[in-house]
C-alpha cells in the first residue's frame, strides 16, 4: 500500500470521537486505580485516602464521584462484569462471523479466546470477577448479586452455543452441556491461579487450547 492510499483511508479528525468530559475523566481514573490496588491487596486494604493521593484529587472531589467505599465498590463490578460481557461477546460474533457452522464457529471462538488470554493474566476483567468472588465478605448482598449474575451469564452464554452444537454433532458421551460450559469458567479461573502461582501467564491459554481440542474430540463425527 502506498502512502498516498494511506493518507486517503486515514480517518478524519472530525471522525475521532470527542474527548470526554473533565469529570467523567476523573472517575474513570479513580475507577482504574481501585481496580488495580483491589487485584494486587484485595479491597478491604484499599483505602479512599491512598486513591485520592494517587489520582491527584481532594477528597471532596472523591465523594463528589462516589458516595462512599461501598458505592465505588457498587460501581467497579458493574463496569468490569459489563467489561466481561463485551469481552465475550465481541469475540462470539467475530467466530461467528467466521463461521457458521456452531462446532466451527465455538472451535475458532476457543482459538481467539486462547490467543487473547496469553497476555492479559493480570488484566483481564474476570480476574476482578474472581478477586469478588474470594473476597465476597468485604461486599454487600447487591455486590454479590451483580457477580454472581455476571458468571450465570457466562454460563447460560455458553450453554445455548453448546446446545447448538450438540443437534449438529450429537456427541459421544454423556456429559450435560451445563458443565461443559462450567469448565470454561473453571479453566479460566483456574488458569489465574496457575498464572500467579508459577508466573506464567501463558496458563489460561494452553488450559483454553486443551479444553478446545477436548470439544473438538467430543463433537467430531465418527
Amino acid at each position: 500500500m502506498t502512502s498516498q492510499s494511506l493518507t486517503k483511508t486515514a480517518p478524519s479528525v472530525h471522525s475521532q470521537p470527542p474527548a470526554k468530559p473533565k469529570g467523567e475523566r476523573t472517575r474513570e481514573r479513580i475507577l482504574d486505580l481501585a481496580y488495580d490496588s483491589v487485584i494486587r491487596k484485595g479491597f478491604a486494604a484499599t483505602s479512599i485516602e491512598e486513591l485520592v493521593e494517587a489520582a491527584g484529587i481532594t477528597k471532596s472531589g472523591f465523594f463528589y464521584h462516589f458516595k462512599d467505599k461501598t458505592d465505588l465498590a457498587r460501581q467497579l463490578i458493574a463496569r468490569y462484569t459489563a467489561e466481561n460481557a463485551r469481552f465475550l461477546d465481541d469475540m462470539a460474533d467475530r467466530a461467528r462471523e467466521l463461521s457458521d457452522d456452531p462446532l466451527h464457529s465455538f472451535l475458532i471462538f476457543l482459538k481467539l479466546y486462547a490467543e487473547a488470554m496469553s497476555d492479559l493474566a493480570d488484566t483481564h476483567p474476570g480476574c476482578f470477577v474472581a478477586t469478588v468472588t474470594f473476597q465476597d465478605q468485604s461486599f454487600d448482598r447487591e455486590m454479590r448479586r451483580l457477580t454472581v449474575d455476571s458468571v450465570i451469564g457466562w454460563r447460560e452464554h455458553f450453554v445455548g452455543w453448546l446446545e447448538e452444537i450438540a443437534e449438529a454433532y450429537p456427541p459421544r458421551g454423556k456429559l450435560a452441556m451445563v458443565d461443559l460450559a462450567d469448565a470454561i469458567l473453571a479453566f479460566t479461573y483456574g488458569g489465574m491461579t496457575l498464572a500467579k502461582a508459577l508466573n506464567d501467564n501463558s496458563a489460561i491459554s494452553r488450559q483454553a487450547l486443551m479444553f478446545r481440542e477436548t470439544v473438538r474430540l467430543y463433537f467430531q463425527p465418527d
